[in-house]
């Protein structure tokens, strides 16, 4: 869907467990061998993953200003499940939050936001606002207010359905004045005198 550059860092991570599900297709890549072993998950996790992609799409939504797609479970109630460690480098003393258990998604997914929450990139991973779509993207625009995974796909469209609303409206007050005036006989300059 998106023509724009994956997100920075481990978010990469969330962006792909959010665009694992094409909604305007119906095509779910955790369906796939292929699409569980991207994400290093397998069949008996599909359900949770799926679970885990729906809160992360609503809150990807709420970034970027919108209501969430469907009734999900709180983001923050599923990575309350997710032990991190705080794993400190013996030779300059950086630290960072990781998986206490690297395996399951759900803690790759939790260190990835913790990370992104540090670094200041968390905010600006969204879901596009088309209703068709909801695909992850990293805004990377200079105001942080982007509405759409592609301008080109998503934007066109909406500009479009907004342009033909806006004309059916402006169509059904051009003929509702044209019925007034061949009911009461008048026109727009002779009313009222």
């Amino acid at each position: 869907m998106s023509d724009r550059s994956a997100a920075p860092g481990n978010l990469v991570l969330v962006e792909s467990l959010v665009n694992s599900l094409d909604i305007e297709s119906g095509r779910d890549l955790l369906d796939t061998e292929e699409g569980r072993a991207r994400l290093g998950i397998g069949p008996e996790d599909v359900a949770d993953a799926r679970r885990l992609r729906e809160s992360l799409r609503a809150a990807l939504l709420a970034h970027a200003g919108h209501r969430p797609h469907r009734t999900v479970t709180p983001l923050g109630d599923l990575l309350a499940h997710a032990p991190l460690h705080l794993a400190v480098d013996d030779t300059d003393g950086s630290a960072r939050l990781t998986p206490a258990d690297p395996a399951p998604l759900l803690s790759r997914v939790a260190a990835a936001v913790a990370e992104a929450l540090v670094a200041g990139t968390w905010q600006r991973l969204k879901a596009c606002e088309a209703p068709d779509c909801h695909w992850a993207y990293y805004d990377r625009s200079p105001a942080g207010r982007g509405r759409w995974c592609s301008m080109q796909v998503c934007g066109a469209r909406a500009k479009m359905r907004r342009y033909r609303a806006k004309d059916a409206k402006d169509a059904k007050s051009t003929k509702d004045a044209d019925a007034t005036e061949k009911a009461d006989g008048t026109t727009p300059h002779t009313k009222g005198r």
